[in-house]
């Protein structure tokens, strides 16, 4: 809870001191915006919390959303129905998770190398299937965009209009907080992200676990993959989901989860994805050069990680002692 807290207060200052700065900041067209770019990678970081907390990691996001993005509407155009379509690349992603976990648990690969391998291989695959040509959408598909571009009146809230995404974000996140607070299978995620080797000996099947996460992983970026493609309409194999992981990965370890394993909660990982979000739209909001943003952004993950270890470290001194005062009391 106090990690929540903390990147909370940091998502306040941020914003104050935009809003601040630049009265453009807090408008209404601003702030759809924001909320609906932190919905469309708030979906992805939450699948990736899930390899997160297991003690893995996946580098291949981007790229599963590069494939899937690209594939939905080259099925399309290809006369595929839109339900087939759908089902197709929803396969896809969850195949993709499901190799990974293979790999990661039966061969004992490293997850970074199997990932990183994904990363390269469903973007080169993307691009040789739709050999480099952007695809899209056109305006025969105007209800599906809905899912991506709609937007909901709010009553009492004039100029405001709630993304359609945030509402999908919305039920994903409920969902996968229930998954990760209230199941046996959330318990048996963290404990592997604990200690895996006592994990395996208590009788948790590991390896289940940890290819479920996988999986989710995967699916959760093949929706992002849709909604991001659905987005922007045209969509460029070579560019959709360029360092997307990173901004997931991020996300998920400002908002609480360890990159050792074994804690993280969903809320905090939502309120990670609205301060990357918050963070780049400041910069332009801000005009400082965009050519520095990876470098401001780069700089606010370390000093957040920094402080959390030193909190981390300051909190465990405190109990040592307090132990220790007991014992020779």
């Amino acid at each position: 809870m106090k990690k929540i807290l903390g990147i909370l207060i940091l998502l306040i200052v941020v914003c104050g001191v935009t809003a601040i700065s630049n009265e453009n900041f807090v408008s209404a067209y601003n702030i759809q915006n924001v909320t609906r770019l932190t919905s469309l990678f708030g979906i992805i970081s939450i699948g990736v919390a899930f390899v997160i907390i297991s003690g893995g990691i996946d580098l291949s996001i981007g790229s599963v959303i590069c494939l899937i993005g690209t594939m939905l509407p080259y099925l399309l155009a290809k006369g595929v129905p839109v339900p087939l379509a759908f089902l197709i690349v929803g396969a896809l992603s969850i195949c993709i998770g499901l190799a990974h976990g293979l790999l990661i648990t039966k061969l004992k690969l490293q997850p970074f190398i199997v990932t990183l391998c994904g990363l390269l291989i469903y973007r080169g695959a993307a691009r040789g299937i739709t050999e480099d040509q952007t695809q899209g959408f056109g305006t025969a598909h105007a209800g599906l965009r809905y899912l991506a571009t709609g937007k909901i009146d709010l009553p009492f809230i004039e100029g405001f209009k709630l993304p359609v995404p945030f509402l999908i974000m919305l039920g994903l996140a409920l969902l996968a907080a229930f998954l990760l607070n209230k199941t046996i299978f959330g318990r048996y995620l963290k404990a592997i992200g604990n200690n895996e080797a006592a994990a395996r000996y208590s009788g948790i099947k590991t390896d289940k676990v940890v290819i479920t996460a996988y999986v989710i992983c995967s699916f959760l970026a093949g929706i992002g993959g849709i909604l991001f493609g659905l987005d922007i309409n045209s969509v460029q194999p070579e560019g959709i989901g360029n360092f997307y992981e990173l901004y997931a990965i991020a996300a998920a370890v400002l908002g609480g989860c360890s990159i050792r394993g074994g804690e993280g909660t969903i809320l905090g990982v939502v309120i990670g994805a609205a301060l990357m979000r918050v963070l780049r739209n400041s910069i332009t909001m801000l005009g400082i050069p965009s050519q520095l943003e990876f470098a401001i952004i780069g700089a606010v993950i370390l000093v957040g990680v920094v402080s959390d270890e030193l909190v981390k470290r300051y909190a465990q001194k405190r109990r040592a002692i307090q132990q220790a005062r007991q014992t020779s009391g």
